[in-house]
C-alpha cells in the first residue's frame, strides 16, 4: 500500500492506493482555456455555479459539474473570499 512517504515508482496501479485515493479525477480539459493558467476557468466555473445553484437549486446534478471543476481549479483561499465577497454582496460579478 501507499501512503504519504512511499517513494514514487511509475509501476505504481491503482491497487496500490488507499480506497479513498482510487477513484479520484481531475477536472477534464476545457479547450476554452489551452493554456497553463486556470484562473479564467476557475472563475468562470465558480460563477457558472453560483448562477446555475440560483436559478436551480445547489442539488441541481448539472450544477454539482461547476462545482466539482471550481472546487478542483481553485484555490481554497479564493474560494473562502468569493464566498465572503458574495455574503458582503461586494461579489464583482452579476450572478
Amino acid at each position: 500500500m501507499i501512503t504519504p512517504n512511499t517513494p514514487w515508482n511509475p509501476k505504481y496501479t491503482s491497487a496500490d492506493f488507499p480506497e479513498p485515493y482510487k477513484n479520484m479525477k481531475t477536472h477534464p480539459f476545457d479547450p476554452r482555456y489551452p493554456n497553463t493558467n486556470q484562473t479564467k476557468n476557475c472563475w468562470q466555473n465558480y460563477v457558472d455555479f453560483q448562477r446555475c445553484s440560483k436559478v436551480r437549486g445547489e442539488d441541481y446534478e448539472a450544477c454539482q459539474y461547476f462545482k466539482k471543476a471550481y472546487r478542483i481549479l481553485c484555490p481554497n483561499e479564493w474560494i473562502e473570499k468569493f464566498d465572503d465577497q458574495i455574503a458582503a454582496g461586494t461579489f464583482p460579478m452579476k450572478i
